[in-house]
């Protein structure tokens, strides 16, 4: 029994330590000057590629978006040779090859997002929000922003796929879901009918464009500016700094005003009510000179109407036009109170006055005062 081990012993130790340099030895070897050889390869390249981009913002922002996904896809991809070229008689190296290749799919889609999350921002600098006509710059925003997200989605669809894919139980599902478009419609249509909803609606907004970033919206009442557009809801800032959120399907099923659908510029209205004797002449003054001292006047109209002649008082309508409706607010309030501050000082008798016939009981003292006084 004892000689039987010990004749045996030599013959297992020595097959285990040429196993152990045939092979395992060598692969780790291998797999370490992979390793090293793809980092200087990405630090040479990474520095080539920026130096080569600087003059063009979008690549260059997408290969600084790419550089760290690229530091962990390189080293993958040469281990994922090493272990290719590996011996099938090497310990688990079926599931280190599976494990490194998740890895691999993991990090290309990490790669397609950084990419794509890079080219948006490149477009966007190119455009910037803070300039005097910036109605290019917020279409471009928009559509920039809503099909980087719909792409984003798309990649990581298809790198769910691909992961999948990779096992053997779960192959048919990760097939299905990236080749039939009918299935994949069908299930997302039963499962997530809001999300798939908002994803189509976000794409008709990013398409058609009936609003942008930085746009003046009315929804429901409220007075805001459109601050965010994400894939599924609309960030409405209102004037007050409240937030009302909107999701992108409400944009297709229900009308709202976009005051700079075509331009910012705007028309507003100030009304006030007079008594009839007042005169217009020094209304129209007063909202022309009041007009030209407001630096928020671009100029182009400044008319004083009456549209409106009730019981008591007439209405008085005045027009105003600015640059952009924030701006128009601010004139609005110059040219009310420099028609109030006139009329207050120069015709407080032509304020709106409440006329009314005398009652019973004020006849009656009429009556007994003039009994008394045969001259009243």
């Amino acid at each position: 029994m004892a000689g039987s081990w010990e004749g045996n012993w030599p013959v297992r130790f020595s097959e285990l330590m040429s196993w152990t340099d045939d092979s395992s030895l060598h692969v780790l070897i291998a797999a370490l000057v992979a390793v090293v050889l793809a980092l200087l390869v990405h630090r040479v390249s990474a520095s080539v590629v920026l130096r080569l981009t600087r003059s063009m913002p979008v690549l260059n922002r997408a290969a600084q978006q790419c550089r760290a996904p690229a530091q962990v896809l390189l080293p993958l991809m040469a281990l994922q040779a090493v272990w290719q070229g590996a011996p099938d008689n090497v310990p688990l190296i079926a599931g280190i090859r599976h494990a490194n290749g998740l890895l691999l799919l993991v990090t290309l889609t990490w790669m397609g997002l950084r990419a794509v999350r890079g080219v948006a921002q490149g477009i966007i600098g190119l455009y910037p929000l803070n300039v005097e006509d910036n109605l290019q710059a917020r279409g471009i925003h928009t559509q920039t922003r809503m099909l980087a997200r719909t792409a984003m989605l798309i990649i990581v669809v298809a790198g769910l796929a691909l992961i999948l894919m990779t096992f053997p139980g779960a192959r048919q599902i990760g097939a299905s879901l990236l080749a039939s478009a009918g299935v994949f419609g069908l299930v997302a249509g039963i499962a997530a009918r809001p999300i798939l909803s908002n994803l189509i609606s976000g794409l008709q907004i990013a398409l058609a464009q009936p609003f942008r970033i930085d746009d003046v919206l009315i929804i429901q009442g409220e007075w805001g500016r459109v601050e965010e557009i994400t894939g599924t809801y609309v960030v409405l800032k209102i004037w007050d700094e409240r937030r009302l959120i909107i999701p992108l399907q409400w944009f297709i099923e229900n009308p709202f005003q976009n005051w700079t659908r075509n331009n910012a510029q705007i028309i507003g209205t100030v009304l006030l009510w007079v008594d009839y004797r007042m005169p217009l002449a020094p209304l129209r003054e007063a909202a022309q000179r009041a007009c030209e001292a407001a630096h928020e006047w671009d100029q182009r109209l400044c008319l004083l109407q009456v549209v409106e002649a009730g019981e008591r008082s007439m209405q008085v309508r005045v027009l105003v036009t600015s640059g952009n409706s924030s701006l128009n607010w601010d004139l609005r309030c110059k040219v009310r109170e420099a028609l109030v501050d006139c009329m207050q000082r120069d015709w407080p008798e032509h304020l709106p006055l409440m006329r009314g016939e005398m009652g019973e009981r004020s006849g009656v003292a009429a009556v007994a005062r003039a009994d008394q006084d045969p001259l009243a």
